[in-house]
């Protein structure tokens, strides 16, 4: 695989990366949706009770609006050991190179993780309802699986990045948390 000093963030690593970037560019990627596609036991949601979290899924006419985080060169090896750890604990996902357009013009090659849709947990294709009822119930190691939701659509608004889907399952899952208090 290329070394690059890129990582492509579209979920959690945006408001979460767990490194300092030394720079930190809004970006596109082609090819690529950003969707609620991977089944969360650890984190968002349990063996028993699985959640559901954001993934890389390959579709030819998509693009998905993220963040390009920059490793440092004297960082690179300790960042790119943090993230295996992070993002392929369970191998739902492959580390690829990939080209993304930044904000400001430049292109340049990004490490992405990418969603595996033979892996057992890929669950691509759910309607909203069905994320809404699983997002809305789930709890893992890091806490409810819809504040994971919450943080990253006000995230993506907040960096002038809002995402539309986003923003509606987020309303659908706050009706599901409203009429469960209600009950």
């Amino acid at each position: 695989m290329t070394r690059t000093n890129w990582v492509f963030g579209y979920g959690s690593l945006m408001w979460d990366p767990g490194f300092h970037p030394t720079e930190a560019v809004k970006a596109r990627l082609s090819g690529y949706a950003r969707s609620f596609c991977l089944r969360s036991t650890r984190y968002r949601g349990t063996e028993e009770h699985p959640g559901l979290v954001l993934g890389l899924d390959r579709q030819r006419d998509a693009s998905c609006s993220g963040m390009a985080l920059r490793i440092s060169d004297t960082d690179h090896d300790t960042v790119m050991d943090y993230l295996r750890v992070r993002e392929m604990d369970t191998g739902a996902y492959r580390e690829a190179t990939v080209a993304i357009q930044l904000d400001d013009g430049r292109q340049v090659d990004a490490i992405a993780y990418v969603m595996r849709r033979d892996h057992w947990q890929y669950a691509g294709g759910l309607c909203v309802n069905e994320q809404a009822r699983i997002i809305s119930r789930a709890h893992g190691g890091r806490g409810p699986n819809a504040d994971y939701l919450f943080n990253t659509a006000r995230h993506l608004t907040e960096i002038g990045l809002p995402d539309r889907a986003m923003n509606e399952l987020a309303a659908n899952v706050k009706e599901i948390l409203a009429s469960d208090r209600n009950n």
